[in-house]
This record gives C-alpha cells, sequence and structure tokens, in this order.
C-alpha cells in the first residue's frame, strides 16, 4: 500500500507542477512571440530608413546635376531628359516627405514644386503656404541629417530635408498593436476559462446531488420492496427472517455509500484482494434487486478466481455497481443480458469486461461519457462514471473507457487494473 499511495502522492505533484508549467510554456511562448515580432519589425523599419535614405540621396543627386546642366545647358534634350528622370524618381521612390532649401536652410520657392509628400496647397496665401513648410522643414531637422547638394567646386548649393514615411511609424508601433492584441486575447480567455471553470462547477456540484440520489435510490427501493413482502408474509416466520435479513443487507449498503462519498477527494486504502469474489458479491447484490427495476435481466459471470488485485473495496464495489446499473438501464427491453467477464495478461494487468444488450451509443455520446455532470437521463449518471473514471485511472492507476458500442446491439465497458500478484 505504501507503494500505491507514495506513487499517488507523486502522480498529484506531477499533476499541480504540470499545470504551471502550461501556464510558463505558454507564457514564454508569448514573450518569444512578441520579441520576435519586436525585432523582425525594427530589422524592417532600419532596412524601410536605409531605403528612403538612398532614394533621397538619389533625389539630391539629380537635383544637384539638374542644376548644373541648367547653370551650363548642352541642349534642350539633356533638360527634358533630367526632368524625367527627376518626376520618375519623385513618383515612384520618394513616398515620404522631402522639402528643397537653400543653402542656409531657407526653402525654394514656389514651394509646390520644391516639396514632396507635403500637404500644402498652392491656392493657399503664400503666408499660410511657407508656415506650413517651416512647421514640417522644423520636424525633419530633429529627425535625420539634410543630404547637401554641391557644385562642381563643393559649395554647398542646397540642402534636401526630409523624414521618413508613414509606414515606418505604423511599423514601429506594430509589435505594441500585437502585444494589446495578445494582451486583449488572452483576458477574454482567462475571462472564459473562469466563466467555463465556474460552469464546470456547478455542473459538478448538481451531478453530486443527483448521483447520491441515485446512489441511494436502490436500497431505498429495496427496503420499500421488502416491507411490502413482509406485510404479506406476516404469518410466516421464516419468510420474516428472510426478509429481514435482505433488509439488513440494503441497510449496510446505504452505510457503505456513506462511507464511498466521504472517501472521494482523499487518498483510500487499498487491500490485497481476491478481485472475483468482489465482483461476484456485488452481481449477487443486484441479482435479488434488478427484478425491482421491472426488468428480467440475467448477469452472466466468467471469472477467475485465482486473480489478487490491491483495491479500495468500497471505491472498486462502486465502479462495479455504477457499470452493472448503467448496463441495466441501457436495457430498454423487458429482458436482457449483463456479461461481466475477464482477460488477464499474467503479472501485468487484468481486463474486466462489463457487456450489455441494451440500446448501445453514438461516437459523440461516447466522447462526452466520461465528462463530469453530463447525463442524457433526467435523473442519475450525472457525475458516475467520471466518478468511475477518477476511482480506477487516479485511485487504481488504471484505465475506464468504452471497448465497444454498437446502436440497437450493446455496449462494453472495459476496466484494466494492474495485478499485484498472481496465485
Amino acid at each position: 500500500m505504501g507503494f500505491f499511495t507514495e506513487r499517488r502522492t507523486i502522480n498529484l505533484l506531477v499533476n499541480s507542477l504540470a499545470k504551471w508549467q502550461v501556464k510558463f510554456i505558454f507564457v514564454f511562448i508569448a514573450l518569444i512571440i512578441i520579441i520576435t515580432i519586436f525585432l523582425f519589425t525594427q530589422s524592417l523599419v532600419k532596412e524601410l530608413i536605409k531605403r528612403e535614405h538612398d532614394a533621397a540621396g538619389l533625389y539630391a543627386k539629380l537635383i544637384e546635376d539638374f542644376l548644373d546642366t541648367v547653370e551650363k545647358p548642352t541642349s534642350s534634350s539633356d533638360t527634358d531628359i533630367f526632368l524625367f528622370f527627376l518626376d520618375e524618381i519623385q513618383q515612384t521612390m520618394i513616398n515620404f516627405p522631402v522639402i528643397v532649401t537653400y543653402e542656409n536652410g531657407e526653402p525654394y520657392e514656389p514651394f509646390e514644386n520644391w516639396t514632396l509628400n507635403v500637404d500644402i496647397n498652392s491656392k493657399m496665401p503664400i503666408n499660410q503656404q511657407r508656415e506650413i513648410v517651416l512647421k514640417t522643414l522644423n520636424k525633419m531637422q530633429g529627425a535625420y541629417q539634410p543630404i547637401l547638394v554641391k557644385d562642381k567646386d563643393g559649395k554647398i548649393i542646397s540642402k534636401i530635408y526630409f523624414t521618413h514615411s508613414a509606414l515606418v511609424d505604423k511599423l514601429r508601433f506594430f509589435p505594441f498593436i500585437g502585444l494589446i492584441i495578445i494582451g486583449a486575447f488572452i483576458l477574454i480567455g482567462y475571462i472564459s476559462f473562469n466563466s467555463s471553470r465556474d460552469n464546470e462547477q456547478s455542473k459538478i456540484w448538481v451531478g453530486m446531488a443527483k448521483e447520491a440520489a441515485h446512489q441511494l435510490g436502490t436500497p431505498l427501493s429495496s427496503l420499500l420492496a421488502w416491507l411490502e413482502i413482509i406485510k404479506f408474509s406476516s404469518d410466516d416466520p421464516q419468510a420474516v427472517t428472510e426478509t429481514a435479513s435482505e433488509m439488513e443487507k440494503d441497510i449496510q449498503r446505504l452505510n457503505t455509500i456513506a462511507i464511498r462519498f466521504s472517501k472521494i477527494g482523499s487518498t483510500p486504502d487499498k487491500e490485497l484482494i481476491n478481485i472475483s469474489k468482489l465482483i461476484d458479491n456485488v452481481c449477487n447484490y443486484y441479482d435479488k434487486r434488478l427484478p425491482h427495476l421491472g426488468k428480467k435481466i440475467e448477469i452472466i459471470r466468467s471469472l477467475d478466481d485465482r486473480i489478487f488485485v490491491e483495491v479500495n473495496i468500497d471505491l472498486f464495489a462502486w465502479v462495479i455497481e455504477n457499470l452493472l446499473k448503467n448496463a441495466a438501464e441501457a436495457i430498454e427491453e423487458k429482458t436482457g443480458q449483463i456479461y461481466i467477464f475477464m482477460r488477464v495478461i499474467p503479472n501485468k494487468k487484468i481486463f474486466i469486461f462489463v457487456k450489455d444488450t441494451g440500446k448501445g451509443m453514438t461516437q459523440k455520446l461516447k466522447r462526452q461519457l466520461f465528462t463530469p455532470g453530463f447525463t442524457t437521463k433526467k435523473r442519475g449518471w450525472g457525475l458516475g462514471l467520471s466518478l468511475c473514471k477518477r476511482i480506477v485511472e487516479e485511485y487504481h492507476d488504471g484505465k475506464i473507457y468504452v471497448k465497444e458500442s454498437i446502436i440497437g446491439k450493446g455496449t462494453t465497458f472495459a476496466i484494466e487494473i494492474p495485478i499485484k500478484n498472481l496465485n
């Protein structure tokens, strides 16, 4: 028992650590994404600024050549070619604000001919145009060094002021916008998760109440039936004694149910027992009580009494009872069979199968079957199978699942439990 208790403690610690690890991984991935986006965006910004600077330099070179041509004209065709290239550069490469000034920083006039991508209107009064140009020029002077236009003697004859395009600003702010979006998604996800968790907890409480009523239903209905039998057998002492004996079993069962619910959430003690005898005792109990459901259902056993497994008797019996009762309720006809049988892998594990001849279930129902609070009935089974899953997998290091289900032919549940010893 010490080994299994220690293993369960380790499993709980691992599960707890796993939750923190998952959270850490998500935060780490989010940070990596943000940092990657930021670095990549900054790289794009630098590349774009360099290209714009090169374009401004080419524009300055063309102006320099143009001014030199104007001073020493060779032919009108040369001037036309320079003007053509200047216009092409302006339209195809210059998509950022540019202002051409004299060597002293005074902007050329008319402003619309010596500015690019600056929001001015030639129809505006000249003083308003000048105010806009000077205001834009002041921003440019604080952004980048101007490109100097020189004559053949190296004298500065003009300056090209520029600043980056609006696209650069958008790219710079993109990581922060991405951070806001990611933060919003995380916040929405957190709120949704909390809402979903609260809803699930509500379902669990409702399911627990239904499951308690479901568990108490069989012994209570049996007790009522036994009382009716006593009334009709009051003149037969032997029948009364036998009925009283069965009533005592139902009262003991009520006590067992209370013990089972008290063990949920704690680490249960386990014993090395003959698993076939435990299953047979549960089947014997239901043999006499299934007729109270108004059906003639036969429980057919094929067990191996050599198998010993370390289990908690109360909780594992609860699993078998849940599967038997679930099988009985799945049989909608007045008659039917429940088969319970075993398959053993020596010194490794035991398979326990519970098969019914009921209505079967769809693939969608199979996927939801072990979800806490899920039920297709008006009462009961909101938590039955989810509790079975917890008992088998967390308390006994096993597995429980639907092995097979065929509509109209029945369902087979399977339980896998490690074998402690084989005699």
